[in-house]
């Protein structure tokens, strides 16, 4: 049984066990009186005190007396709580145990059960005590002051050798108590290393983990800023200059636009790489900032372009303005490329807890069974749902497209 497991048994029990062996001792006792005392006269007042006795014992026990031998403990819980009747219950016990005594020796088997109660009762220095009360006082008993001198083996070894024995034993009780401590704080120690290595391997792994998260994270966003950015550039450059080959008239305007857009592109690129905001967002809110985006894109392709903003427009926190605008760029650049139509539009909507992009077209659309997860729409869709959002496509052959992209309200200095 391990130390705790004792101590709980102690701790539950101990009070019986004491009281069982009580009992014991005082049967074998009037047993061994009843076959070597010669003193039988005396049995009427002996048969009283073995009552009081036993009486006694179980008033100890009905008080609720628990001893506990416990190494983690150094008094009872019944004493600790309540000393005053622990000194009442082992003085009760004591006089019992020195009338029994004095009315004939045999009953120092009954007395010796002093010594565990002191241990059991009190602290380790009143123990000690109670203990030497307990031995000189029923060595007293037994023979008297004056006889000290010529005191019985006997005598000796219930009322000297029993004690040392029994504090011998406390002591060995004691010391098993350190070493049970240390045993203990010892593994918990050995528990603690174990934890700390395992904590360690575990936070070598998140770092790893994060690590490399960061850098997937880096080469997504370089990705779609570069799709965004260069990509969308070189592609209007090249329509541009195409152009320019075919009409000489709309020569010069066309290699204007192609300058522009490499300026722009170029300008982006750098913006992109530095991790800073486009520099639409930079001198104009978002709304202004659509706003130029779709009269130059207009300009630019000659297709017929609205942008309208509605709700109360209001400062956002920049990854979510950046989100709306380069959809915005990234909805306008596929009509360029692949819708041919003849009008677009854009709104802007700020609601109370989410603002929504629409982009609409009168273009070809295509079907539902057309493949929609091309690089440019899972920019746009990682966009949005990287800050809870949401990104819907609706096209149909011959109906134009649209595109919807609602992301949460994040004020400047929020959360996103």
């Amino acid at each position: 049984m391990s130390a705790v497991g004792k101590a709980e048994f102690w701790a539950r029990h101990g009070g019986t066990v004491l009281v069982v062996i009580g009992y014991a001792a005082l049967a074998l006792s009037t047993g061994l009186w009843a076959l070597i005392d010669d003193h039988q006269d005396r049995a009427p007042a002996l048969f009283a005190l073995i009552g009081v006795a036993a009486l006694w014992l179980l008033v100890g026990l009905l008080l609720r007396t628990r001893p506990d031998f416990s190494p983690r403990r150094n008094t009872t819980g019944w004493l600790a709580g309540r000393p005053v009747l622990g000194l009442v219950f082992y003085g009760g016990l004591l006089l019992s145990i020195f009338a029994l005594v004095s009315t004939s020796p045999i009953y120092s088997i009954f007395g010796a059960l002093g010594y565990p109660y002191a241990y059991a009762l009190f602290p380790a220095h009143w123990a000690v005590f109670a203990v030497g009360v307990t031995s000189i006082g029923g060595l007293t008993a037994q023979t008297g002051l004056s006889a000290f001198p010529t005191t019985s083996p006997f005598i000796v070894l219930v009322n000297v050798a029993i004690p040392l024995a029994f504090a011998g034993w406390a002591a060995g009780g004691e010391s098993q108590k350190r070493q049970d401590a240390i045993d203990e704080l010892t593994e918990v120690n050995e528990r603690l290393e174990a934890a700390m290595r395992v904590n360690a391997g575990l936070q070598a792994q998140l770092l790893e983990q994060a690590r490399e998260a960061g850098v997937t994270e880096e080469r997504q966003r370089m990705a779609r800023e570069i799709h965004d950015t260069i990509a969308q550039g070189l592609t209007g450059i090249i329509t541009q200059l195409q152009a320019a080959d075919g009409d000489p008239a709309q020569q010069r305007r066309h290699l204007d636009n192609a300058a522009t857009l490499a300026r722009e592109s170029l300008s982006e690129a750098r913006r992109s790489v530095h991790a800073v905001r486009p520099e639409a967002l930079e001198s104009a809110r978002l709304p202004e900032a659509l706003g130029d985006v779709v009269r130059q894109w207009s300009k630019i392709n000659g297709v017929a372009a609205e942008f309208t903003s509605t709700g109360t427009a209001r400062p956002l926190h920049a990854d979510v303005e950046v989100a709306l605008l380069r959809t915005a760029q990234e909805a306008l650049a596929n009509v360029a490329k692949h819708a041919r139509a003849s009008r677009v539009g854009l709104t802007l909507s700020y609601m109370e807890d989410v603002v929504t992009l629409d982009v609409r077209d009168d273009g070809v659309g295509f079907s539902s069974t057309v493949d929609s997860s091309g690089f440019g729409f899972t920019s746009m869709r990682q966009r949005a749902e990287g800050l809870s959002g949401t990104l819907a496509i609706e096209s149909e052959p011959g109906s134009g497209t649209a595109i919807s992209a609602t992301v949460p309200a994040i004020p400047v200095g929020g959360q996103p």
